[in-house]
């Protein structure tokens, strides 16, 4: 169909696509000139900080204005520490250790990261009240389970982004805390009354619209007295209703990913979702994570569709283009990149992730009579998508230390004939959802002196028969390096 080009304007502006590749296709680089509102990039775009810099100064080159995102939360999920692992503790860490000054003093040092590669936006932080030990898209993206030390963090971490000039973005509302399944495989419901959902899930974003952030992102979850049958991205009685009417909040709404099952499967693609997702109030569209020119034009073509048809607005289609160009004009007077700069050092290099991943460590037992020991690492079942492939585990910081690696099933005897008689150290993630991981540990433990190490969400499950068990409260490179010194293992 052919689109009016001031209406195909409107609606390029309300869309933040992704790209493949370490360099801007041409295409990719033409929609900026356009007027795109901005990108989304992810790991596949970055190799290193040299590339990275040279590829978010091309499209700043097409225009200055363009907002340059990534879901940067720090701990687990990582984009800039994609290859290495993140030089800083996540969530569940900062909120164990429960230090507001620390937990800003974090998120600015990743908004100094994000500002050195050429960033204004964060998709970050998590502020889901992670109130299920089996919830597995959440977990250690969360800074707990209370609502009340959740929304101090929340506050603290979006102080930190915004005072160099990175817009963050509260996620995921109205919360993804309590749910057992994942948004991007199905659609999750919560059914809650409305009073637990506004004391439980809504206190952190209440805290965070207080704070100022600039951006909320939407969950693709089902609130059946809030939304119906819907996911709360395709619910005004969520986004204008509830965040915008009730709570106040005045900035951008970012809807999550658009290629999600949650939000593709009901709307009969990803196209096809956009235009609901504008309907009911979300301003800028995360379209996905493997997107390409086809999939851009015919999202603008299906939001076009939808004006002509008149079922969307296009006084909606303004607002939500408004507020994504004064998002962008924030940016840039906050003190947010024009040219970013290259060669620079990550702030993550001064060490203070290393510090404050150290400090919540807690270790239940005794870690005495434990040297030599042969460290098992067991893989994980499911990969979190959110996570991605991104290395974890004590390896890069033991000091000569053998490591194995299995999976549950791997036979005992072979790990007993590795070990011989030496103490064992366990290392995995959520452990209590690994199949076999229990059996395994266990009996291990009725032979050789063993210590679990749990570097996933820290459930109630405590394995029977084991020296100690060490809780890290994340997987990044920082709670890697802060479970092995703690462990007496590091180089």
């Amino acid at each position: 169909m052919a689109i009016d080009p001031g209406l195909r304007r409107l609606i390029l502006r309300t869309l933040l696509p992704a790209f493949p590749g370490l360099t801007p296709p041409r295409w990719a680089l033409d929609l900026v000139a356009e007027g795109l509102g901005g990108y989304v990039i992810f790991y596949y775009n970055i190799r290193d900080d040299e590339q990275l810099t040279t590829l978010t100064a091309k499209l700043r080159e097409a225009n200055p204005g363009v907002l340059l995102s990534l879901d940067e939360e720090g701990g687990d999920v990582t984009r800039l520490g994609h290859v290495a692992g993140s030089p800083y503790p996540g969530n569940a860490a900062l909120g164990a250790v429960g230090d507001p000054a620390l937990t800003e003093r974090i998120y600015r040092a990743i908004g100094e990261d994000l500002l050195a590669t050429g960033f204004n936006l964060n998709l970050a932080p998590s502020l889901d009240v992670n109130t299920s030990d089996d919830n597995p898209v959440i977990g250690t993206r969360s800074f707990g389970s209370d609502p009340a030390r959740v929304a101090i963090q929340a506050a603290a971490a979006i102080a930190g982004l915004q005072s160099v000039g990175v817009a963050a973005c509260a996620k995921h509302f109205p919360g993804h805390g309590s749910t057992d399944s994942d948004s991007h495989h199905e659609l999750p419901t919560v059914d809650v009354p409305l009073d637990v959902l506004r004391e439980r899930d809504l206190a952190p974003f209440a805290a965070a619209i207080k704070a100022g952030t600039q951006a909320v992102m939407t969950a693709h979850i089902r609130v059946p007295v809030l939304t119906g049958d819907l996911p709360a991205t395709f619910s005004s009685a969520a986004l204008v209703d509830l965040l915008r009417g009730e709570m106040g909040f005045d900035g951008v709404v970012v809807s999550d990913a658009l290629d999600m099952k949650a939000a593709a499967a009901i709307a009969g693609s990803t196209a096809k979702a956009a235009p609901r997702a504008l309907l009911a109030g979300s301003d800028l569209l995360c379209v996905g994570g493997e997107v390409d020119q086809e999939l851009v034009e015919a999202t603008i073509t299906e939001i076009a569709a939808a004006v002509d048809d008149g079922w969307l607005p296009t006084a909606r289609l303004e607002d939500a283009a408004e507020r994504v160009t004064a998002l962008s004009r924030w940016a840039r007077a906050a003190g947010g990149v024009t040219a970013p700069a290259t060669g620079v050092t990550a702030a993550g290099a001064d060490g203070i992730g290393y510090g404050a991943a150290r400090r919540a460590v807690r270790v239940e037992g005794s870690l005495s009579g434990l040297s030599g020991p042969l460290v098992v690492q067991l893989a994980e079942k499911d990969v979190n998508m959110a996570v991605g492939d991104v290395p974890w585990g004590l390896g890069p910081h033991l000091n000569g230390t053998e490591q194995l690696r299995v999976s549950a099933d791997t036979p005992l005897d072979e790990v007993r004939a590795a070990a011989g008689t030496r103490p064992i150290v366990v290392v995995g993630r959520n452990l209590h959802r690994v199949p076999g991981a229990s059996t395994l540990i266990e009996s291990l433990a009725a032979t050789n002196p063993v210590v679990a190490v749990e570097m996933g969400w820290p459930s109630a499950w405590r394995p029977s028969g084991v020296r100690a068990f060490v809780t890290t409260y994340g997987a990044s490179r920082a709670n890697g390096w802060a479970a092995a010194d703690a462990l007496g293992l590091t180089h």
